[in-house]
């Protein structure tokens, strides 16, 4: 049987590389678990009222592209959070998530070589591995750029050159970022939507993280593009409900873009249809209107923030994040930590390097691990501690 090529270029995913280091092991401790940004606070309990008042629309096929209620709820949102008006009808798309919407949109426009384009696709340094499946998928060229401690975690594609940024179908941002926990300022993503325009790209701007922060409320590449008046065809916009109400199984997201780009995403998804069941799009609705859930949910991971410098914050590697679910850890070589933390003390840790793949003689994910801060709060106390006596013993 043949297989297409292409997918041979994809490296083993992240959890695939962090099995192969650790499952061999005996876990040195009772496991504590902090390898995945899986969301484990409590949801609101109106989100299942929501679903069973809604249940009968199960016995319909659901729009492709969510329903008025859905994307009416979704710019209402928008327009409260960033002052950016968007119409319901041409700049929205319901989406299953935003991993689905993140691979399957980069299939829908990045011109492929196929195309009589180069199509090449600019791939923050280290990334969530989606951007780089899509990419693959569509035939595209990866161009991973650096985002490390010395450029503030996130990329300067402008040092590429005209001749790349000319080639160049789509360039991915994430902000706040992951695995880092950084934000992007304002004037960053004035720069970048001015370079896209420029050099006639398009900018996927992964907002996933956008409402775990630790005091200011991040900025959104919408807010730059009305700074800048220049319309919203060269960017893409993906936001989710996973972090924001720990929903990550309703799996609902959203798109926004201009009116060309949007309905360039319904007609391919006219085919391939990945549409949220009606009742889930009614409680997701629901879900966008409220901001009580999101504050409480917040406050949590600040305190988990909080408790991380507590514990963690008298070692040079440490840096407590600005946003997002995660401690991005300089540990000096993250495999080895890991390793030895999960054999010492049970605790499953992610190697950065595994984020990251090496470009221009560098991976950037080499010293670091992430620690995701889903768990309870006295399971997180006790990794923290354990993390903390393993960089204390050194020589890992």
């Amino acid at each position: 049987m043949q297989f297409p090529e292409r997918f041979g270029r994809l490296p083993s995913y992240t959890f695939g590389q962090l099995r192969a280091l650790l499952d061999a092991h005996a876990p040195g401790g009772d496991v504590i678990d902090v390898s995945v940004g899986d969301p484990r606070h409590a949801f609101p309990a109106w989100i299942s009222e929501e679903i069973s008042a809604n249940s009968c629309a199960f016995g319909r096929y659901p729009p492709a592209c969510g329903t008025f209620e859905l994307r009416t709820a979704i710019c209402d949102w928008i327009d409260s959070r960033y002052q950016v008006e968007l119409d319901a009808d041409t700049n929205v798309v319901s989406t299953c998530g935003s991993r689905e919407a993140l691979f399957n949109f980069c299939v829908a426009l990045c011109p492929g070589n196929n195309d009589g384009c180069i199509g090449r696709v600019l791939i923050p340094n280290p990334f969530y591995q989606v951007y780089l499946g899509g990419t693959v998928a569509s035939q595209g060229i990866p161009e991973f750029v650096e985002a490390s401690e010395q450029n503030g975690f996130f990329p300067d594609f402008a040092f590429l050159g005209k001749e790349t940024l000319d080639q160049t179908s789509i360039a991915f941002v994430c902000t706040p970022s992951n695995p880092q926990g950084a934000i992007a300022s304002l004037e960053y993503l004035e720069n970048l939507v001015a370079l896209a325009v420029k050099h006639n790209f398009r900018i996927f701007s992964d907002e996933c993280y956008s409402e775990i922060y630790r005091d200011t409320a991040p900025p959104s590449i919408l807010q730059a593009v009305r700074n800048l008046g220049v319309g919203l065809e060269h960017v893409v916009v993906f936001n989710s409900l996973s972090k924001r109400s720990n929903l990550p199984g309703l799996r609902s997201g959203f798109v926004v873009g201009g009116s060309e780009t949007i309905a360039h995403l319904k007609h391919f998804r006219s085919y391939s249809e990945p549409a949220t069941p009606v009742p889930l799009q009614m409680a997701a609705a629901r879900a966008w209107r409220d901001e009580g859930h999101v504050a409480a949910n917040r406050a949590r991971y600040q305190s988990k923030y909080e408790l991380a410098e507590d514990i963690l914050g008298e070692f040079q590697g440490f840096r407590g994040p600005q946003a997002g679910l995660y401690l991005w850890l300089n540990v000096g070589d993250g495999e080895k930590f890991a390793l030895r933390l999960w054999k010492t003390r049970g605790i499953r840790t992610v190697p950065g390097a595994y984020f990251a793949t090496e470009a221009r003689g560098i991976n950037p994910g080499k010293p670091y691990v992430r620690v995701a801060l889903v768990a309870e709060e006295d399971e997180l106390e006790r990794g923290f501690e354990g993390i903390g006596d393993c960089l204390k013993s050194g020589a890992f």
